[in-house]
């Protein structure tokens, strides 16, 4: 009797876990099924959509729309990623449109470049031609412009020479200066503002009229001013502006390579713009040789700015030897005139600049600027 129970238990429970089983199985099939034909129903109408990109690859070739394909049969891959990967594709699908990205912006140039040279070897002894100066330099732009093509400058500097019959010096000027500028990663523009007639010489003047026409061709910030017969004997003598107005010719060898005095600003000098108006400019009235620098160092100094120089190794300058000019003799009114800065500087000047433009001419190497700007006052009669 007690056999014969215990049979029936254990036949009750090999149906029950027999029954189990099959439950357990119906239901995973169930769960298969239904998770491969949502599976397999999303490659349909993939397919399709590529079935329908191949009958019509001649209309989309003109149209512009972009079909994908996609393989299905990648392992580790569940139906949520597919859905994802499907969402982000037929977003990807939009027809695109024609943007060129942007450019990347430049940094900002080092403040050492790293391209200079040092002290360089300065001679006049071989014959110079614009033609060799224009080979050498064929990044310059017409108008004598150069932009560094790697780097952002803080400053864009006008180089403003005063000019009359001086066609061999500027050669060599340009051809030792456009090299050097370009080394010292410069965004520059050079004017040679040219007195036309042959009436006295106006050097001061020249220069305020460059500053006017330099800022209707760009721009600029900062102005360096300088003779067409001098060079710099050192490329670290970087041609742009400081805190200070900037005398750059410092050591000359007519000078026997020192300053000849505590104020002299003559030769090469840089000021910004704002540091130029706060001067109101360079006077005017001094017409025929000096005396105009040592008011420019005045002016800077009433109104309570400092000037700046390289090291006297640095700012080394050789000039090129020349028969003064005629029409540029001394000026006998200079000294009186120095001594009178602070009270002729407010009415003298920038603000009070007037002259005549004849001819703007663009040249490879330079620009060009001819100018009639007058004739000094007669002098008063002794007596």
């Amino acid at each position: 009797m007690t056999r014969l129970m215990l049979g029936r238990t254990l036949e009750r429970i090999c149906k029950g876990v027999l029954l189990l089983c099959l439950l357990h199985f119906l239901i995973m099939m169930i769960l298969y099924f239904d998770v491969y034909s949502q599976r397999f129903d999303l490659f349909s109408r993939f397919n399709n959509g590529r079935n329908g990109s191949r009958n019509n690859v001649s209309g989309a070739a003109g149209s512009g729309h972009h079909f994908y394909y996609y393989n299905l049969s990648r392992p580790n891959t569940t139906l949520a990623s597919y859905l994802a990967t499907g969402e982000q594709l037929v977003l990807s699908g939009q027809p695109e449109t024609n943007q060129t990205p942007s450019p990347k912006p430049l940094p900002p140039c080092p403040e050492i470049p790293p391209g200079l040279v040092g002290r360089l070897l300065i001679e006049f002894s071989s014959q110079m031609t614009m033609e060799r100066v224009q080979k050498e330099n064929p990044n310059v732009t017409e108008g004598g412009r150069y932009t560094p093509p790697d780097c952002r400058p803080r400053w864009k500097v006008a180089i403003i020479i005063p000019f009359r019959h001086r066609e061999n010096h500027l050669k060599y000027w340009l051809h030792y200066l456009h090299p050097i500028l370009r080394r010292q990663r410069i965004d520059y523009g050079i004017y040679i503002i040219n007195q036309l007639g042959e009436d006295t010489f106006n050097r001061a003047k020249l220069l305020n009229v460059g500053y006017t026409e330099a800022l209707k061709d760009g721009e600029y910030d900062c102005f360096i001013f300088s003779d067409v017969d001098l060079i710099p004997m050192d490329d670290r003598n970087l041609y742009h502006c400081y805190d200070q107005p900037r005398h750059f010719a410092i050591a000359m060898d007519k000078f026997g390579f020192r300053l000849p005095y505590a104020g002299y600003f003559g030769g090469v000098s840089g000021l910004s713009k704002k540091q130029f108006l706060k001067i109101n400019g360079f006077p005017n009235e001094y017409w025929g040789w000096g005396g105009e620098d040592d008011d420019i160092y005045n002016r800077i100094t009433l109104n309570g700015m400092k000037v700046s120089r390289p090291d006297v190794r640095i700012g080394r300058y050789r000039m090129i030897k020349h028969e003064r000019d005629k029409h540029n003799e001394p000026n006998p009114q200079r000294f009186n005139k120095i001594q009178n800065t602070k009270n002729t500087m407010k009415k003298d000047g920038i603000s009070s600049l007037t002259y005549r433009l004849v001819q703007v001419k663009r040249y490879p190497l330079y620009t060009n600027i001819s100018v009639e700007i007058g004739k000094p006052p007669p002098r008063p009669i002794k007596g």
